[in-house]
């Protein structure tokens, strides 16, 4: 976990970031576009106008809901450096706490290990390439299940070359998955991507990728956040799956299952109870209540906050903080329910690559 950053670090980064803010955020954004990525149709409907929750930097984001395939994608969608500048700092300042929070309550060694025995239910892999890996925790604990694959992990990020030097990852690909797979293909017996397909700005181009990365035979497994869990109604913007401005698309089960079969995979299994994560409560309170706090001291702020404002902040979490812990155990006490209804907040398919014709 990356420890806060101090107010000098702090000071030290707000020149830099006032100067890009200077120049306004809509530059970050691409045209709208008239029609669904996903389908083709111009039948769009907003979904949900809101602003970063995460982190709080300026600028506002738009999700729209296709009205033929239901495919809800960010529209205006983020350029390259958009993303770069939203994803910047997001594991450190301020909120490296809430961030850190977040992944592990999507993230655990039981959880990891679960995971790994479903997949060993269809095939016991020779090699797994961890997509989205990060630092490698997921292979890491996943050898415990299965300790004779080999585990390999891919992210853009430079946590893929630590996974490896701690020894969770046996070979570390950093860079895009789409750019790299030619390299890569034949190569593997089973492919993931936990909570990943979200973030891509192609989530199409990104399992093509997989069929080309994959052996026949081989196996693919996802998960995903459900755009459809009730939750998303019940919380509104405050419905952490929406995660804005880093989510670029929420994929319903039905749009994945079948542009999976017309690439070329059978799927075997399809998953909506056990990749439930129960935060959705506790994760809407901190985000309501990050909106209304005082403003932190980061460095997109045009200055930092005076001794008041910091006391007063403060106060207000420490206020906040039995509501929250009262949050997190609703959400332990609703998740079995909620893993049997349509309030389950992810899901999870593992598909088969079929022979090539």
């Amino acid at each position: 976990m990356t420890a806060p950053a101090t107010p000098q670090a702090v000071a030290e980064r707000r020149p830099a970031y006032l100067t890009e803010l200077a120049q306004g955020t809509e530059r970050f954004h691409e045209p709208r576009r008239p029609d669904c990525p996903w389908c083709g149709s111009t039948r769009l409907r907003t979904r949900l106008r809101t602003t970063d929750l995460l982190q709080h930097k300026p600028g506002s984001f738009t999700l729209v809901q296709c009205g033929s395939c239901a495919h809800s994608f960010q529209n205006p969608r983020l350029t390259p450096e958009g993303l770069d500048f939203y994803y910047r700092d997001f594991r450190e300042g301020r909120y490296a706490d809430q961030a850190e929070w977040i992944f592990r309550a999507r993230t655990s060694p039981h959880r990891d290990q679960s995971r790994a025995r479903a997949l060993a239910a269809f095939i016991e892999p020779e090699s797994w390439l961890d997509i989205g890996t990060g630092q490698g925790h997921f292979p890491a604990a996943a050898q415990e299940v299965l300790p004779y694959t080999a585990f390999d992990g891919l992210d853009s990020g430079d946590g893929v070359e630590e996974g490896r030097r701690a020894g969770r990852v046996e070979r570390a690909h950093q860079g895009l998955f789409t750019d790299l797979a030619p390299a890569l293909a034949g190569g593997y017996d089973a492919l993931s991507m936990f909570h990943y397909l979200e973030h891509s700005r192609d989530p199409r181009e990104e399992l093509k990728a997989a069929h080309r990365v994959l052996r026949p035979g081989g196996h693919l497994m996802i998960e995903l956040p459900d755009p459809e869990s009730r939750f998303a109604k019940l919380l509104g913007k405050y419905w952490i799956s929406y995660f804005q401005p880093q989510h670029l698309h929420l994929i319903p089960l039905a749009n994945l299952r079948a542009e999976l079969r017309a690439l070329g995979y059978t799927v075997v299994a399809v998953d909506r109870r056990e990749p439930h994560v129960p935060l959705d409560l506790a994760a809407g309170l901190a985000l309501f209540a990050g909106r209304h706090l005082p403003d932190a001291d980061d460095p997109w702020r045009t200055k930092a906050p005076g001794e008041a404002k910091r006391v007063l902040r403060k106060a207000l979490m420490y206020a906040v903080a039995p509501a929250f812990l009262t949050a997190c155990a609703a959400d332990r006490l609703v998740a079995p329910p909620a893993r049997r209804t349509r309030f389950s907040n992810a899901y999870r398919v593992i598909a088969r690559r079929d022979p090539d014709a």
